[in-house]
């Protein structure tokens, strides 16, 4: 009986022990998160929207249900979720990418040391089937992907309403859903099927404005408030002018809109700067430089993240140190070739070549070498994506037979016995040791300082100019819509950086030829060859990395063959669907095979745009010796 009381006792301590955190959590969680509570309004909106698709999507299954109103349900879901995506994702990116609103496209995750295929699934899935021309086919897969997208999605809520928001948190978190708006949203990437993406915007800032108004009446300094309510009202006018996806202007909305808010934001709800955050997007060392002013300039991303070096260890003289060192023939075991080489700042750090050239007379290596700006802003590293740091790419390079054919130990060894150079280890680590790790510490100093975010394009952007070419202007929203080169090319670094936290690089699987309009195939394995054996994998048969479009116009021949001397002849193999679309048979081919329609003045424009992303700082760079 004692035992019992005891017992009773024990568990009923416990559960008033619960219930007080429980409140004390609430209150808490009421005190940072002033607008806690329209939040949940919208979480339970999307609740029920996903209930309810998965209601219609099990009807439609059934035949008790049209295609126009799954459809309609789908847009309602979507619109749902957007207005709630920048907390949801902000706090569970991963899980929001892997169930939620993740790319529609096979992916792989490793199980020990082999690599598994997983099918995509969420909402971005689910707009290619319902609004795909074989969803009658597809029923199925349609009503599975709906439980499942339930399923997960009250996991999230529910997790997510556990999460206590901080005030800074507000304003990172929609800093990012501005950035994932422009760059995911209106580009169409979030829309595959559908290209709902204006309606989704509007949610989005719709959401954004009530929540800011909810915190202005918390903060009770409305009239603070008041300008950037307007600007997000102006903002939610603009997208709801009468025009298609089509002919949305994307150029004046990232001027007039997108950067200046993202700017607001960045001092809000306090009305100072913001930094720091229990977010996963804020924590000191990541990608996205949260104290950026505008997302097009060399501010805008955190080199460092790339990097083993850190911008502590950084200066002035290890910058110099790279510097001579690149461009010193003395790391090759002939002595005949440097890493200016195959990278020629004339040439925007490219080498001209179709295939770069080797040390061994007469031969070439198996890929051209692609430029060096902006190259430091990536995860992965190599066209096949087979190094996973900046200083793991030299590596490759020193020890390949076909280029410096040589080791650190050779490397080092020459540098201990030149007097200059022992001089300069010193001035940047206090005493004359060549090491290896001091050695790759000075190239990837110099290589992450060749950031290129300021050519006229990126000039006008930002406006600090107002001219640029009308058809540069036209040339940008064509990229970043109809012609969809935006959703491969992601804006800013226009590569295959993928936005908002720009932490992972994409590889594509397009199709090319050997030459341009052959019917034979490119022979290249590419990504599923690079004896990464964890992730080797079929999707990635000749899966390439997506390199940037920045200096372009300095860049060819294009493609990691260097097969097509012309942007003309890239944008043609574009417009007609890649190799699927020529009529090669390409396993997994990630570029739709679907024409562009382009007219001539349209793939000029996209041209005049691509020309517009030189940075003249890349054409007046001398080789240091």
């Amino acid at each position: 009986m004692k035992t019992a009381a005891r017992s009773t006792i024990r568990i009923s301590f416990i559960l008033l022990i619960m219930a007080v955190i429980g409140c004390l959590q609430l209150s808490f969680r009421k005190a940072v998160s002033p607008s806690v509570g329209i939040v949940d309004v919208y979480l339970t909106s999307f609740e029920k929207a996903t209930a309810d698709f998965e209601g219609m999507a099990l009807a439609w299954k059934a035949g008790q249900s049209s295609p126009d109103s799954l459809k309609a349900g789908l847009l309602r879901t979507r619109l749902a979720y957007k207005e709630v995506e920048f907390l949801l994702a902000y706090y569970f990116p991963e899980y929001v990418k892997e169930h939620i609103n993740g790319a529609p496209l096979l992916h792989i995750e490793r199980n020990d040391s082999r690599a598994m295929v997983v099918t995509p699934q969420g909402l971005q899935v689910l707009d290619e089937l319902v609004f795909g021309e074989e969803s009658e086919k597809e029923k199925g897969q349609i009503a599975a992907l709906a439980q499942q997208l339930k399923k997960h999605s009250q996991h999230l809520i529910d997790g997510f309403r556990q999460q206590p928001i901080k005030v800074t948190d507000w304003a990172n978190a929609i800093r990012l859903q501005l950035v994932r708006l422009f760059t995911l949203g209106v580009t169409g990437f979030d829309t595959p099927g559908s290209l709902n993406a204006l309606p989704e915007a509007i949610s989005s800032l719709a959401a954004i404005k009530a929540i800011t108004v909810s915190l202005a009446q918390e903060y009770g300094d409305t009239a603070a408030f008041q300008p950037l309510l307007s600007q997000l009202g102006e903002a939610i006018a603009y997208l709801q002018q009468p025009v298609g996806f089509d002919d949305f202007d994307r150029l004046s909305f990232l001027r007039n809109h997108i950067n200046p808010l993202y700017k607001a934001f960045l001092y809000f709800p306090t009305g100072r700067r913001q930094s720091g955050s229990s977010g996963t997007a804020a924590t000191g060392n990541i990608a996205w430089n949260n104290a950026s002013h505008t997302i097009f300039s060399d501010e805008f991303l955190n080199p460092y993240y790339f990097t083993e070096l850190t911008e502590k260890e950084d200066s002035k003289a290890l910058h110099a140190l790279g510097e001579r060192l690149f461009y010193d023939p003395i790391l090759s075991s002939n002595n005949a070739i440097s890493c200016a080489t195959c990278h020629q700042p004339e040439l925007a750090f490219t080498d001209g070549r179709p295939k770069s050239a080797s040390s061994m007379q007469e031969r070439t290596v198996q890929r051209n070498a692609p430029t060096l700006l902006n190259a430091v802003y990536a995860d992965r590293y190599f066209y096949d994506l087979r190094a996973f740091s900046l200083e793991q790419q030299a590596e490759h390079v020193i020890f390949h037979q076909m280029e410096f054919n040589t080791a650190y130990s050779d490397i080092t060894r020459k540098l201990s016995r030149d007097a200059d150079y022992t001089a300069r280890f010193k001035q940047c680590f206090g005493d004359r040791e060549v090491t290896r790790e001091r050695f790759t510490k000075a190239l990837a100093s110099y290589v992450l300082s060749l950031r290129s975010f300021n050519s006229p394009f990126d000039r006008y952007a930002r406006g600090e100019s107002d001219t640029l070419n009308v058809l540069a202007q036209q040339g940008f929203n064509l990229f970043m819509g109809k012609a969809a080169c935006g959703t491969c090319h992601f804006a800013p670094t226009f590569a295959g950086l993928v936005p908002p936290l720009y932490t992972e690089n994409e590889s594509e699987i397009l199709g090319l030829p050997e030459q341009p309009g052959m019917k034979l195939a490119d022979s290249d394995n590419g990504r599923y060859d690079n004896a990464v054996f964890s992730e080797k994998a079929w999707i990635y048969e000749k899966s390439f990395k997506t390199s940037t479009v920045r200096n372009v116009a300095l860049t060819a021949p294009y493609f990691h063959h260097g097969a097509f001397p012309t942007l003309e002849q890239v944008i043609d193999f574009y417009n007609n669907g890649g190799g699927t679309g020529m009529g090669l048979a390409v396993k997994n081919q990630t570029l739709a095979a679907d024409s562009l329609h382009l007219t001539d003045g349209e793939k000029r424009a996209l041209i005049v745009f691509m020309e517009s992303l030189t940075d003249g700082k890349t054409e007046s760079r001398k080789v240091r010796k």
